[in-house]
């Protein structure tokens, strides 16, 4: 063993022997300590006995430690010996901390976006298809081909997501003056949209404070129900809605309109009271014509079958089966229709027709169905609306051709107010006509 005093000096000049792959000169001030030379290296290492084993840890390069340092660290891990440590063990510990250190770090600086994702795969298979796509969309990246109809001054690809801002940054840096100051830029362009970003990011921080990975990165007040009350404009309930007398001229223009597709999908919605999204979504194995039901993809049931009324099923007949739609486009991408709007926007113009959103169409039906004196809960179920009372959810259990008889009533008395004949039985195979009360 090669023992002398080190100094920086010695630990200079000092070089592998010829014919060896490293060579030790140990200290005589601290005799645990050593410098060990191999090819193009030199470090300080520790060695010493622990329960009759070597034990060898490597205190670190000569250019990085001076030697009094090193003399020090020696000493301090020839008393961890002593008292029975491996030091071995302490450096591993120690590495590890460090590592996850890092880690914790890391993760912290990472964007909000990631914890969004591990979100929607976690709450998603308890959404409704609706309900994910939405979530999905508040933090798309956009420039995506739009399939749907543009507004006046929008581009041919999709915008970001709304939440996308907020996602980007760490969710520690997601804090109510950040938030506030998105939700105002978000409620001066699409209030209603805003709103509802505001409540799914709301519900979004609410799951990660109760995650023990993202519990101490969340900002409790980043969400605050005032601030909604305070930037947001109150809500006012919409009221478009086609009036009675309106009913002529509705249908006349809109039976004018080009494409066959469109207007059949229109006049459906008013006679089904059908979402927008339920009806494009319908296939040609949801439609009975023998039996004479449609069953539609509900967002708050999953499911619902309907009857198909003699009118709109004489409509579905007359379409063209391109592919598995009913609606069917082929020039969309995804082979049904995709945007009514347009079509309905030039109908309403050529009719003299105040405004009349797509949803609107559903609210008409609601609405004229009271004509008939069509009971709240039958409009509704046909519909699709949740039962508001305890008689709804429990107690009423109304079979399809109970249904059928008040739907066929609706039916038949907005064609008579839009002055439409309905088809006869003849003309209509697989259909037959129930003549309304």
């Amino acid at each position: 063993m090669n023992r002398e005093r080190l100094t920086p000096d010695r630990i200079r000049r000092l070089a592998l022997p010829d014919g060896t792959g490293q060579f030790f000169l140990w200290d005589t001030d601290a005799p645990r300590l050593a410098v060990r030379v191999t090819a193009g290296a030199k470090s300080f290492i520790f060695e010493s006995k622990l329960n009759r084993q070597t034990v060898r840890v490597t205190i670190g390069d000569t250019r990085a430690w001076t030697l009094a340092a090193a003399r020090d660290e020696a000493r301090r891990l020839q008393t961890m010996t002593d008292q029975g440590t491996d030091p071995r063990q302490e450096k591993r510990e120690r590495a590890a901390a460090a590592e996850a250190k890092r880690e914790e770090a890391k993760r912290i600086a990472t964007p909000a976006l990631d914890a969004w994702q591990a979100y929607l795969a976690a709450r998603g298979p308890r959404w409704g298809e609706r309900t994910l796509i939405d979530h999905q969309k508040l933090a798309d990246a956009g420039g995506q081909p739009k399939t749907r109809g543009r507004r006046p001054g929008e581009g041919d690809t999709t915008q970001p997501g709304s939440l996308l801002p907020l996602l980007s940054h760490p969710l520690e840096q997601i804090g109510a003056d950040r938030v506030r100051a998105w939700l105002q830029n978000e409620a001066g362009r699409r209030p209603t949209h805003a709103a509802l970003a505001f409540r799914y990011l709301r519900a979004f921080l609410n799951w990660c404070s109760d995650r023990p990975e993202y519990r101490d990165q969340v900002r409790a007040d980043a969400c605050i129900t005032r601030m909604a009350k305070d930037e947001l404009p109150k809500k006012a309930s919409k009221d478009d809605c086609l009036q009675r007398e309106q009913l002529p001229a509705w249908f006349a223009a809109v039976r004018q309109i080009g494409n066959p597709v469109i207007a059949a999908y229109l006049q459906g919605l008013l006679l089904t009271g059908a979402r927008r999204e339920e009806l494009a979504g319908l296939t040609w194995e949801d439609v009975d014509f023998q039996w004479k039901s449609l069953t539609i993809r509900d967002k708050v049931e999953g499911e619902r079958t309907i009857p198909l009324t003699p009118f709109v099923g004489a409509l579905l007949a007359a379409l063209p089966r391109r592919n598995e739609w009913v609606f069917s486009s082929p020039a969309a991408a995804s082979g049904r229709l995709q945007e009514p709007r347009i079509g309905h926007n030039h109908a309403l113009t050529a009719a003299g027709l105040p405004a009349l959103s797509i949803h609107g169409l559903r609210r008409s039906f609601g609405t004229l169905a009271e004509w008939v004196e069509c009971p709240a809960g039958v409009s509704a179920q046909i519909m699709g609306h949740k039962p508001s009372a305890t008689a709804e959810k429990h107690y009423r259990v109304r079979p399809l051709d109970l249904l059928r008889m008040w739907h066929t009533k609706i039916e038949a008395w907005i064609l008579n107010e839009a002055g439409i004949e309905q088809p006869a039985e003849e003309a209509r195979p697989g259909l037959r006509v129930v003549t309304a009360a």
